[in-house]
């Protein structure tokens, strides 16, 4: 049977496909349940607006690192207060670059910092900035646990899930307008995401998987991840921080199905060695 869409030409493809792609994201927004009938605008601004936050989750790495630079300003402006010594702050950033260069996205600028509260809590922001708790540090046994919840949020940036939320928040808040989306507007939300992020189960399973490669390619050993979400089963309280996360004995399980046979060997077990690291702290 004659097929004309086999001969035609790349060029002539693109000409009508794309076009076909941007009133299908209109399309999607006006029938969406996300969107509020009561702010309707014309077809143009509507398609066009479609377009910007299609593209907030695909701008450039030089783009996603300046908005990083910005949220983190604020962070640490005035949320924050950071833990400044030298020795811990060294020895965090050096595990922190050995992850990351073992992640799918190894030429970002990765900032690692220290944040002083006693709460078990780790974070991070696009463009490679992420934070642990002095909290944290002090209840991890080993630094492979320590690496297996840096792993974690590293992956959260390299899978650009903030990103992904920012899309869906400008359209669920109606914060997006036809030039885009006020890049102020975006920073308040790369906060309240850092700080609190809302994350979806496939999300934070994502993350889990990928700091398990990315574990197992630094050297550590990637059992460690699941032995530090169990010692936090065990405390009387868990961390709030895991609210946000699917149910730990879920993660566990999970977790355990994906672990590579030599799971158990590597880098960073040794309890004595990372106390003596983190000796600062006490």
């Amino acid at each position: 049977m004659f097929n004309l869409f086999s001969v035609m030409s790349y060029r002539e493809r693109r000409r009508w496909f794309y076009p076909l792609v941007s009133v299908m994201v209109a399309l999607g927004l006006i029938v969406s349940p996300m969107s509020h009938p009561a702010k309707a605008l014309p077809w143009d601004r509507l398609l066009f607006q479609g377009i910007q936050i299609l593209q907030l989750s695909n701008i450039s790495d030089r783009q996603e690192v300046q908005l990083g630079n910005q949220i983190n300003d604020q962070l640490v402006g005035s949320q924050l207060r950071l833990y400044r010594n030298a020795r811990i702050n060294q020895y965090v950033a050096q595990i922190g670059q050995r992850l990351a260069a073992a992640s799918e996205r190894p030429d970002l600028p990765y900032t690692f910092q220290v944040v002083r509260d006693d709460s078990v809590n780790a974070f991070a922001t696009m463009g490679g900035f992420v934070y642990v708790t002095t909290g944290l540090l002090s209840t991890v046994d080993n630094e492979a646990q320590l690496a297996s919840v840096m792993g974690h949020e590293i992956a959260h940036i390299t899978e650009r899930h903030a990103l992904k939320q920012m899309r869906q928040a400008a359209v669920t808040r109606g914060i997006a307008t036809a030039a885009g989306v006020d890049t102020n507007r975006l920073v308040n939300l790369g906060v309240e995401f850092a700080l609190k992020r809302p994350g979806s189960r496939s999300d934070e399973l994502e993350a889990d998987r990928k700091s398990l490669q990315m574990l197992a390619k630094a050297g550590y050993p990637p059992s460690a991840m699941v032995a530090f979400l169990e010692k936090l089963l065990d405390q009387p309280s868990p961390p709030s921080f895991l609210s946000t996360h699917p149910a730990t004995n879920d993660r566990i399980s999970a977790i355990q199905k994906m672990l590579p046979s030599n799971a158990n060997t590597g880098y960073g077990l040794d309890e004595q060695a990372y106390r003596s690291a983190v000796q600062p702290l006490r």
